[in-house]
Formats: structure tokens, sequence, C-alpha cells
């Protein structure tokens, strides 16, 4: 497989201002997944779900060529479930309930199709659970993204902090950059990051878009203002898989390939928040993703004329 993608396949129930919905699909797997699954078809999945998983839902990741022979189910037990209620601002947000479940003791195991692959997505699991995926790989990816969470800088930073230093790219938000540097300015904390290890660092800045840095040079991608945004749940998952889909398309892991890379995981994000879970993703079409990309680059270009 040219890109594998590890990471939680979960229930959600979200609440927000603007609707509720009850024991969805989700998990960081998933959305990266399906975003992916718009420039690749050769990308599978690491992941662990319980029986209560449906295999109809398991047959429609199928149907968008996405491997799961890494997926493990596990008879008579439950899958990930977590519940959460966002604010007016769909920022902020207060976890309900968390039932780990199946993924109280999940060691990934990466089928041997996938240990060679080119591209190596690191969902947001234990920094140790990570890099244990990054150990099983048999030839050093081309590139290797890494997501994670400003838990894990709290209870786990010293193994954090050794697996950020494997990775070619790391992905957190604002918040967690700054938790991450104990530095509020992102350019400082940019600048910290980068030493740890990455070559690239993406800050996102949910509503006001995603820095790119990398050595002394950033790009900024805005966010696209949208009429209806009902559920960010997996926004960044499905950024990140918009992200890594993208350059395992292009092959092509410059700086350059970075930036139109920020483009289309911005997109894939931008449709993700206009349904709850998964929904709006499931039937996208190519012309539709070129469009919306379009309105990102759209947002950017301006011609000056110097007096």
């Amino acid at each position: 497989m040219k890109l594998t993608a590890v990471g939680t396949m979960a229930f959600d129930s979200i609440e927000t201002p603007f609707g509720k919905s009850e024991r969805i699909i989700g998990g960081a797997a998933t959305y990266i997944g399906l975003a992916a699954s718009y420039f690749t078809d050769s990308a599978s999945l690491v992941s662990v779900v319980g029986e209560d998983f449906p295999e109809e839902f398991m047959q429609n990741l199928r149907g968008r060529s996405l491997n799961l022979d890494g997926v493990e189910q596990r008879k008579g037990e439950k899958s990930f479930f977590w519940a959460g209620k966002y604010h007016i601002d769909m920022n902020s947000r207060d976890t309900l309930d968390t039932q780990l479940n199946v993924l109280a003791d999940f060691k990934p195991v990466v089928p041997e199709h996938s240990t060679s692959s080119e591209f190596l997505m690191l969902g947001n699991l234990t920094p140790a659970v990570q890099m244990s995926v990054i150990e099983q790989m048999t030839e050093r990816p081309k590139l290797i993204v890494m997501d994670t969470m400003n838990f894990w800088m709290e209870v786990a930073m010293d193994e954090l902090k050794q697996t950020i230093g494997k990775v070619d790219v790391l992905s957190i938000n604002d918040e967690e950059a700054r938790l991450l540097t104990d530095e509020y300015s992102l350019v400082k904390a940019a600048r910290k990051i980068l030493k740890m290890g990455p070559s690239y660092l993406i800050i996102k800045k949910g509503e006001h878009g995603a820095l790119l840095f990398h050595e002394n040079e950033v790009f900024f991608a805005p966010a696209l203002p949208l009429e209806d945004v009902f559920d960010p749940t997996g926004a960044g998952d499905t950024f990140a898989g918009g992200f890594i889909g993208y350059l395992a398309s292009l092959s092509d892991v410059s700086f350059e390939g970075m930036k139109q890379a920020v483009i289309y995981g911005s997109a894939m994000a931008s449709f993700c928040v206009e349904k709850f879970g998964t929904e709006r993703l499931m039937n996208l079409s190519r012309p539709e993703i070129e469009k919306r990309a379009q309105r990102f680059i759209d947002l950017t270009q301006v011609e000056i004329t110097f007096a």
C-alpha cells in the first residue's frame, strides 16, 4: 500500500448549538481514510473495533478502495465511544463521556503489505503506540505525519517528544503548540518544535485557517467562510487525510507540494463540518473538491499595482 493510516474507529455522540446526533461513526482513522480516498486508491487503515461496529460501514469504506486488513474486530467487545457537547463558538467543547473499550489495550499490527508504505499517517493515539507503528515499518517511509493532542503533553511529554523526533510533519493546533513549547508566539513555538526533529509543522487555527512552517518559510491557508457549520468533530483528522492523501497522489514532499496539500486538506475539512459525522465525506466528487480548493486559492490571490 502507498499510504497507511493508524488511528481510532469509533462511535460518537455529538451535540452542537445546531443539533444533536447519537452514536454516529467517527474516529481519527475513519476521517483520515475517507478524506485520503479521494486522492489515492492505495490506502490502508490500521485500527481496532468491537463486534458492535457495523459491517455495512466497513463495506462502505472498502467501496472507497480503503484496505481494512489492518482493522482488528474483536468479538464480544465494544468499540471506542466518545460523547461531547460544543459551545456556541464551535471551537471549545466539553467531553461528556469516554469509553475506551477495545482501545484500552490496543496494540496496532501493521499488515505486511503496509510495512513498506511510502506515506504513514499517525492519528492521535498514545505516543508509545505511535512509536510502535513506526518501528514496524520495514522501510523508512518517504513521509511520516503525526497528529497528537494536549492530553499527551500533560501525561507523557517525554515519550511524546521522542516520537516527534521520528516524524517529518507534526500537525497540532495553536493551543497545543503553546503548551508543547511554553511560547505564546506561534513563530517562536514553531521554531522550537522544528528543533525537536520534524522538517515541517502545521499549526491549525480552526476557523482562522492553518499555518505551515518549514525552516525559515511560512505559508498561511485561510479558513473558508461557510454558511452552515454543524459539527467540527473530525475536521482536524479530515484535514490530515486530505493533506497526506494529496501528497501521496503527487509523491511530492517539497515545501511547494506541502502548500498545495494544506489547501486540499483545508478544503476537505470544510466539507466535513457541513454535516454531522462522516455524512458529507461519503459522497463527494472530485470536481466538487477541485471547486472548493479553488475557493481557498481565490481567498488569497490579489493583484497589486505599485505606484
